[in-house]
């Protein structure tokens, strides 16, 4: 098909546009590119026709079930029991409004924007339909669509966790796992509030982490962090290695542990360890809740070159596949784009 032209319609003429989905949970071979029936915005809402999203730790959490301990009968009734219950991943999307639904007046077709889908997903498609008051805005005018959707999912995770430590000038924070999407957006703005960076990952990754402001490195490789008596006023776990068991000793007094990742007994026993040690012991999840004006403060630093656009590797809709068996490596350095020529 060609992208310039119209999707082709059915013989009920609804449109279809081509998709990349998965109907059994597993590995990267389940995602397939198939045409499936384009959505039209509902009152209230926005189609955008995508132009880029991400292959996250989440897409492949979500298509593979590899969950952390104790979860997945918890995600299964989110996610499916015997099959997916959404067919197409992707948690964000950057693009251009196609068409607005009823009482929309704050986009008009033709306006470039960025937004999160979170749980519902659906990205990883030509056309998506969003709410207009949702967590979306108008893409920095610095950025093409396949940096600026590099904000969405990394960025607005690692800003959200950070406001959870109320984050102020002069504390430190070491950040553990600095070198994926949400890591590298967290070293990013965690310095922007002024705060004292130190970033773990393996030793490949340092030039990189620096770059982007880091002040102290670790390698995981090479020493644990925990075993030098270094206190931090915020740990943010990106990795799900670091309990509060592990790295208590690790945390100053009245500081944070944020959990990016978190298995059933951390989130069972956050608040008690919360309460005991004075210490704020944090989790979220696929619930975590974003809004326009955070998606906006994110264009604001990415406009002002204050927010660096982290990519790894960048693949056509047709090269899914490839994408998500690199995601599974666990290797990537910030994000894995998915275009859509």
């Amino acid at each position: 098909m060609n992208p310039s032209q119209p999707a082709p319609a059915t013989a009920a003429g609804a449109r279809t546009m081509k998709a990349a989905t998965y109907r059994r949970f597993g590995g990267p071979d389940v995602v397939r590119v198939e045409e499936i029936a384009q959505p039209a915005p509902r009152a209230g809402e926005v189609l955008i026709k995508v132009m880029a999203s991400t292959v996250s730790v989440a897409d492949h959490r979500v298509r593979s079930r590899n969950v952390p301990k104790g979860l997945v009968a918890l995600t299964a009734l989110t996610l499916g029991v015997f099959r997916p219950r959404t067919r197409v991943l992707g948690m964000d999307v950057a693009g251009v409004i196609e068409s607005v639904g009823q009482g929309v007046t704050t986009f008009r077709p033709g306006d470039e924007v960025i937004a999160m889908l979170g749980a519902r997903f659906g990205g990883h498609a030509e056309y998506v339909s969003v709410p207009a008051k949702g967590p979306i805005s108008a893409k920095p005018r610095n950025m093409g669509f396949e940096k600026a959707v590099t904000l969405i999912f990394g960025g607005l995770t690692a800003k959200t966790f950070l406001g959870m430590a109320a984050i102020k000038t002069g504390d430190t924070v070491l950040i553990n796992g600095a070198s994926g999407a949400v890591g590298t957006a967290a070293i990013q703005l965690a310095k922007h509030l002024g705060a004292h960076v130190t970033a773990v990952s393996s030793g490949a990754n340092r030039e990189l982490v620096e770059s982007l402001g880091a002040d102290g490195f670790i390698d995981y490789t090479a020493a644990d962090f925990t075993a030098d008596g270094t206190t931090y006023d915020v740990v943010m776990d990106c990795v799900g290695n670091a309990p509060f068991a592990r790295v208590q000793g690790s945390i100053a007094p009245e500081g944070a542990l944020l959990l990016v990742i978190a298995d059933l007994k951390g989130m069972l026993s956050a608040r008690g360890q919360s309460r005991r040690s004075s210490k704020l012991i944090t989790f979220g999840g696929l619930k975590l809740t974003y809004t326009a004006d955070d998606v906006a403060y994110l264009v604001g630093l990415a406009e002002e070159g204050k927010y660096r656009a982290v990519i790894d590797r960048t693949y056509n809709l047709a090269d899914v596949v490839e994408a998500h068996r690199f995601v599974d490596t666990g290797r990537k350095r910030g994000n894995v784009v998915l275009r859509f020529p």
